[in-house]
């Protein structure tokens, strides 16, 4: 009886690879996506022409596609993905919104406009001071206090979803078409400036619009704050950011920023975190000097009043707005001066 119990389950197992070999295999929907899309070309920056006259109070998605804050909203479900708490709703006419809760809606909010300014793709991000979901009763992340009797949800930054935009995947600061491009290059210097700590793939979206494939980095809200490890770093942190250094050394060649993300090298016990962690410190790393000046160069078209409205549309208090705006300023001279 043993000897034939081996057998039966010999002859399954060789069923099961034959099985395996022959039958072909599924294609994820997203591999189907990015097969659909592989020729279409490929695009990480676009020449804003007269940057004076971009509105960044209201940014990428403008005014008209502002949500109106006494508009009905339903509740959809929940969003499990990231850390912040997030959740899903539409509007009376349809049009569906991702609502992200915590600490980056402001920073996130105000991240993007600079971005858009610079010529980079970006989502189009509101934020609202106090908003009302009906059928939102509670959350499972984030603290109790989030939701309020009655759907009442504050200090919250809405994504417009656009059902004409399908993301096809996710993109690497290693590995992407713009590797050495100036924009590129570009790019990895709004992180620093910004000090967005957080540089992880899944972070980063790649969407089909208008017959091309844009390459964004869709998940900005780790940022103005303090870079550091897990127990220093910070978002929306004022008194952080204006104390962090920017520009670490420059060469006759090359720039280096300052961002810290990895963790004690005590406390690293969670090696492929602390391997990923070093690897973002250097995103920002070896920027050839003339790339990082031509960047300087768009954002110093850009007025006073344009910046203040990036970070007003962020819901700042105007103390804040204001010391903000004149970090942000001081940091683009610093890359005029290269």
């Amino acid at each position: 009886m043993l000897y034939r119990h081996k057998a039966v389950q010999g002859a399954l197992l060789l069923m099961f690879f034959a099985a395996s070999f022959s039958a072909p295999a599924q294609k994820s929907e997203k591999h189907k996506l990015k097969e659909k899309y592989a020729n279409l070309p490929e695009v990480i920056w676009r020449d804003r022409g007269d940057v004076q006259k971009l509105d960044l109070l209201y940014g990428a998605g403008g005014k008209e596609h502002a949500p109106d804050p006494n508009d009905t909203f339903t509740f959809e479900k929940e969003d499990m993905n990231g850390t912040s708490p997030k959740f899903e709703m539409k509007d009376s006419s349809g049009v569906r919104w991702k609502v992200k809760l915590g600490a980056e809606p402001q920073a996130e909010t105000a991240a993007t406009r600079l971005l858009w300014a610079a010529g980079y793709f970006v989502d189009e991000d509101y934020f609202l001071p106090e908003l009302k979901v009906e059928g939102l009763t509670s959350l499972s992340r984030g603290p109790k206090s989030e939701v309020q009797p009655g759907g009442i949800v504050r200090n919250v930054r809405l994504k417009r979803k656009d059902k004409e935009n399908k993301k096809t995947g996710n993109w690497d600061w290693d590995k992407n078409p713009f590797v050495g491009t100036r924009e590129f290059n570009g790019l990895r210097v709004m992180m620093a400036l910004i000090n967005n700590w957080d540089l992880k793939t899944v972070n980063n979206a790649i969407y089909v619009a208008d017959g091309e494939r844009r390459y964004e980095a869709s998940d900005v809200g780790a940022s103005f704050g303090k870079t550091g490890n897990s127990i220093t770093r910070s978002k929306s942190d004022l008194n952080g950011y204006e104390k962090s250094r920017f520009i670490e050394k420059t060469t006759p060649t090359e720039v280096e920023f300052l961002l810290h993300s990895r963790p004690f090298i005590l406390s690293a016990v969670n090696v492929p975190n602390y391997v990923g962690r070093t690897r973002m410190e250097g995103i920002v790393k070896h920027i050839p000097r003339e790339d990082a000046k031509w960047l300087g160069g768009i954002l110093g078209k850009l007025s006073e009043k344009q910046i203040r409205d990036c970070f007003r549309a962020g819901g700042y208090s105007d103390d804040d707005v204001e010391e903000y705006t004149q970090d942000v300023l001081k940091r683009i001279a610093e890359l005029n001066a290269l």
